[in-house]
Formats: C-alpha cells, sequence, structure tokens
C-alpha cells in the first residue's frame, strides 16, 4: 500500500499535529506532546523540598536565621519570605540535569492565626 502524496501547506497556514499521548490537535513541538500531558509525565519540584522548619522565639518573636543570628520580622513580610525561602532545600541548587531551578512568584497561603504554621505558595 502505498502513502497518499504530502500536499504542501499554504503560507500562513496553521499546522496541527496529534499528541501522541492523548491524541488531541495541537502545535508541533519538539516532544509531540501537548502542555497538560508533558505537566503530567514530568515533575519540576524533583529534588525540592515540601517542608522546612523555622524556630521563632517566644519572648521577643524573633526569628533564628543561622548560626546564632536572629531577625526581627512581622508575620507575612517580605523579611520572613526570603527567610522561608533560604530554609527550603534544592531551590538554590542545580537539579540532577544541571539547570538550576528558577523561581517565577512566591506569595503567602492563609492560614488560621493559632495554628503556627507559615504557607508559601511557590
Amino acid at each position: 500500500m502505498q502513502a497518499p502524496p504530502i500536499q504542501p501547506v499554504e503560507p500562513g497556514k496553521m499546522v496541527s499535529i496529534l499528541c501522541c499521548m492523548c491524541g488531541i490537535p495541537i502545535a508541533p513541538n519538539s516532544a509531540n506532546t501537548c502542555s497538560s500531558c508533558l505537566a503530567s509525565q514530568s515533575d519540576v519540584t524533583r529534588g525540592i523540598s515540601t517542608e522546612a522548619t523555622l524556630h521563632q522565639c517566644r519572648g521577643c518573636q524573633r526569628w533564628h536565621m543561622d548560626a546564632g543570628k536572629w531577625i526581627g520580622c512581622e508575620l507575612e513580610s517580605r523579611e520572613l519570605m526570603t527567610l522561608c525561602l533560604k530554609n527550603i532545600n534544592g531551590l538554590n541548587k542545580s537539579t540532577n540535569g544541571g539547570e538550576k531551578v528558577r523561581l517565577i512568584d512566591a506569595g503567602w497561603i492563609w492560614t488560621e492565626p493559632h495554628s503556627m504554621r507559615l504557607k508559601v505558595r511557590l
């Protein structure tokens, strides 16, 4: 059986292919997969810890940095966010492939005031 001849594409006309996993039409890319299938197959958070522990002095309400240094920060402040991000293992190191992880956005997630937990959305 012979394959049908390839028809030339008109200039300006979008060419689409089918995703190799789910079969929806997409624009061609190097992986030939749609963004949702690509996201389900790869884990960009590999090597980054999901929890970190910070210590706060109950007397003066300061936060422990490192090497015996304490810093005073308001809750949900920029300084406290910086301290939290510095304590997350894997953010400042290269991943297994040699590429560094680049943080685009970080924000606070609301928790109950008495929970004594700070949650950060990355």
